[in-house]
């Protein structure tokens, strides 16, 4: 195995090893999945398909990922390093399947990444009109999306350690302002607080609760996160998996609870699907004093925000390593000579997803269209990054000598499950412009795998090390 190791770490140098404990690590990861964008837009787009099952979409969506989760925090009980999927792939599919995992988490992060910094200018511009600064100018929108997409990367060159306790730290005022909110809507406002229209699916099909999954597992990219602090966290082989479960777990019941109550609470409002900003139209609705409007607003941009970092640092990790292992340009695998984080590869893909962004609203594209059908493209990646790792498990178990009698049920409901989400999302093919984005992430994987193919023929020595480098940053420490 390379091992690809940090300069000597200064104590002053972001957080020490071992200094984080199993409730931070579970705060990082759930900043990380940053609910409260989810909670802002999914719903919305859940409804559209799933109807009165938005909720069971949520839990459905749930209980795949907790499957995901526990293949994942196998790995997680026996290794600690900063490698996360892409190593843990390696582990039991070899450097196939470390470069799938890979490529795909990088598809998931780039339009994980582009899609959210849409919502953040949507949600934005929500803040300014709720004070008054009302602005309908596509020309504004791209230059906000280059603004905050900007401040976004610079946040990752800085370090891991500072973006993500910013993340955490908005996050966390976000949840607990949308929580209220919700809890009034539930109990104060006009819906029902038993809505027997939701408790009984009525008009749900089994392929509109599948379609919506994709955006309820949209809800959960980042779950697995904590995986990549086992150089920060105390006791790792316990922390870390607990991290993984917990965050997927709660985060699950959030949603659950915020899909039921907007659905219940906006019956009274009209069509929840065509909705751009429900959360908004509802504080309205339930009597929120006029302050609380352009609060929740930019709460959600905050939150969208820390959407569109997370990833990013994500992404950096990958290509680094990618570029250490002549996978990519060796020059994407330097690290910044004082901030000691990746920033080639930063600067590299960051730009590319703020552009995409820039570009639509170009064209003209609303915001919240953005966000569904690019998050939507990266969302696909996720679950084949997934579905790859969850293969892994088993495989890795044996190898350790480790009998493990639920891995396999969590296997079938992950890989089983995010085939069947994909398969009813192309079959039969969708219209404009869902075809064009299954059509752009099929392209994509193909152009990924005819450069394996490539790197297997040319450079077989590049290949068979896919997956193998073990990276620990400085800014880490």
């Amino acid at each position: 195995m390379t091992q690809t190791t940090a300069p000597h770490r200064q104590h002053g140098h972001g957080l020490r090893s071992g200094a984080m404990s199993g409730g931070e690590v579970v705060a990082q990861a759930i900043a990380n999945i940053a609910p409260s964008a989810v909670i802002a837009f999914s719903v919305a787009g859940i409804f559209a398909s799933a109807g009165n099952a938005s909720w069971l979409s949520f839990t459905l969506a749930t209980v795949v990922i907790l499957a995901v989760g526990y293949c994942i925090s196998q790995f997680a009980k026996r290794r600690a390093s900063a490698g996360s999927l892409y190593n843990y792939a390696a582990q039991g599919l070899g450097p196939l399947g470390a470069y799938v995992t890979g490529i795909t988490l990088i598809i998931g992060c780039f339009g994980i990444a582009s899609g959210s910094l849409a919502g953040a200018v949507y949600h934005f511009n929500a803040f300014l009109a709720g004070i008054g600064l009302t602005i309908h100018n596509t020309l504004w929108n791209v230059v906000l999306a280059v603004v905050i997409g900007g401040l976004a990367t610079l946040f990752t060159v800085w370090g891991i350690r500072m973006s993500a306790r910013i993340s955490l730290i908005l996050e966390v005022i976000s949840i607990t302002i949308i929580t209220a909110m919700l809890v009034i809507v539930l109990f104060a406002g006009d819906g029902p607080v038993f809505d027997s229209s939701q408790l009984t699916l009525d008009g749900a099909t089994p392929h509109g609760i599948a379609v919506g999954m994709v955006l309820a597992i949209l809800g959960f990219v980042g779950f697995s996160s904590s995986d990549a602090l086992g150089r920060e966290a105390r006791n790792p082989f316990k922390a870390i998996p607990r991290a993984v479960m917990w965050s997927a777990a709660g985060v699950g019941l959030l949603y659950i609870f915020a899909s039921y109550t907007q659905v219940a609470g906006y019956r009274a409002l009209g069509d929840l699907g065509t909705s751009g900003n429900p959360l908004d139209e509802l504080a309205v609705a339930v009597g929120m004093p006029g302050w609380f409007r352009p609060v929740l607003s930019l709460g959600v941009t905050a939150s969208f925000f820390a959407v569109v970092v997370a990833p990013i640092n994500v992404i950096g990790r990958i290509v680094f390593v990618m570029g250490k292992e002549g996978v990519l340009p060796a020059s994407l695998g330097q690290t910044h000579r004082t901030q000691q984080t990746p920033h080639r590869a930063i600067l590299t893909v960051a730009p590319i997803a703020v552009a995409l962004t820039a570009l639509l609203f170009a064209l003209g594209m609303d915001g919240m269209e953005i966000v569904v059908n690019v998050d939507t493209y990266g969302t696909y990646g996720y679950m084949v990054a997934y579905a790859v790792v969850a293969l892994a498990a088993p495989i890795f178990l044996r190898r350790e000598r480790a009998r493990i009698p639920l891995i396999w049920p969590c296997v079938i409901v992950s890989v089983v499950g995010m085939a069947y989400v994909f398969y009813v999302n192309v079959v039969p093919w969708p219209g404009w412009p869902l075809n064009f984005v299954v059509l752009a992430f099929l392209v994509t994987v193909a152009a990924a795998l005819v450069w394996y193919g490539y790197l297997r023929a040319a450079r077989p020595s590049v290949a068979q090390t896919i997956g193998t480098t073990e990276t620990d940053f400085a800014e880490m420490a």
